[in-house]
């Protein structure tokens, strides 16, 4: 019974979890009709080694309007914004304290916005390298739809082993818990955005009360999302035109990634905790140990759920253009994920909570 009800809810993610494994939607290189002024902030804290690619890629975007980037360098201990250079559309703004209760990337884009006066706002992180075409397509999306918001899941660095094997089911993943077809559709209630690539018109943000509306979140991107589509509709798809230039070189490095956020996504609860691995071992390890080690009927229904799950990865492990072999590893994988969530969970509770920059948010 329990290898058919894997299987079941494999029917189900496979079919009625709209189509998030088709990895997909992904805007094409594209020029508005229109071209409103735009303000491009930056949050930045100890970026020393990214910087200077992040913002060079973003002051010789090919954008006919007027634009301008804004680089708020968050306290940071070294080199950060005299390594992001000069020019005459670049303002750096440096902070030097941030208030309780705010998350320091969100106190960050408040001040951007509070020195931004255009009526559209590109966030993006300090680790992304952007195409020349990438602001000309974003704007050309939101205009031609109508949307209030559009993010975009930007290609994330795949070169290590560690990355190889994990940072594939890391967006795959993220579609599963957020299916991009249903963020994009203005009847469902999913709502989620990549914190990497956020166009918003500045209309919309003050609509919800400004960042100020998320100051305490640290799954700030979703919480934007989830904020918005309230009163607008909003868009998420991948990037053919923005990479993160952030390596993550070993496991323990994605490890940490994981356990930051992971228990508070579960909004700190024991009881989330123990169904989201129940869950999980239903719909990752069920399958592969009855079809390993099951009989009959057991046996061909744990085969079926690891089929379907092998298949829903496929585009995914294309988009990262990695051998279809890995799709195999997937409880493996999933394993990993689980651990760490766990680790997450085991941090909150002995009081150390979420890390990030050379800051300790605490368990409360």
């Amino acid at each position: 019974m329990i290898a058919s009800l894997s299987l079941c809810i494999w029917v189900y993610l496979f079919i009625g979890r709209g189509g998030f494994w088709r990895s997909r939607p992904q805007l094409p290189p594209d020029t508005p009709g229109e071209f409103p002024d735009i303000d491009i902030i930056v949050p930045a804290r100890d970026e020393s080694e990214t910087i200077g690619a992040a913002i060079g890629s973003l002051l010789v975007q090919n954008y006919a309007g007027r634009f301008r980037v804004i680089l708020v360098d968050d306290n940071s201990t070294d080199d950060t914004a005299a390594l992001a250079g000069t020019a005459p559309n670049l303002q750096v703004i440096r902070l030097h304290a941030k208030p309780a209760g705010w998350s320091g990337k969100l106190w960050a884009l408040h001040q951007g916005a509070a020195a931004s006066r255009a009526p559209v706002l590109l966030f993006t992180d300090a680790d992304i390298v952007h195409d020349p075409q990438h602001l000309s397509s974003l704007v050309a999306h939101m205009l031609r739809a109508r949307l209030d918001l559009v993010s975009e899941m930007v290609r994330l660095n795949c070169a290590s082993l560690a990355e190889r094997a994990l940072v594939p089911a890391f967006v795959y993943f993220f579609q599963m818990l957020y299916p991009f077809g249903k963020v994009n559709n203005p009847r469902s209630h999913v709502a989620a955005a990549a914190g990497g690539t956020v166009l918003i018109r500045r209309e919309a943000l003050q609509r919800i009360g400004g960042i100020d509306a998320i100051k305490h979140s640290l799954i700030d991107d979703v919480a934007l999302a989830s904020a918005l589509k309230k009163f607008g509709p909003i868009f998420l798809g991948h990037s053919g035109l923005a990479a993160s230039i952030r390596p993550y070189p070993r496991f323990a490095d994605i490890w940490q990634m994981i356990s930051r956020t992971a228990f508070t996504q579960l909004r700190h609860s024991a009881a989330l905790l123990a169904l989201t691995l129940l869950g999980l071992t239903l719909v990752w390890l069920v399958p592969a140990a009855a079809a390993l080690f099951g009989h009959g009927w057991q046996s061909a229904a744990g085969l079926l759920a690891f089929g379907l799950s092998a298949a829903s990865y496929l585009p995914t492990l294309s988009r990262y253009a990695r051998n279809r072999l890995w799709a195999l590893a997937l409880p493996l994988i999933a394993l990993f994920y689980m651990a760490a969530t766990c680790g997450s969970a085991l941090d909150y509770w002995r009081g150390r909570g979420a890390r990030w920059k050379s800051r300790d948010y605490g368990a409360d």
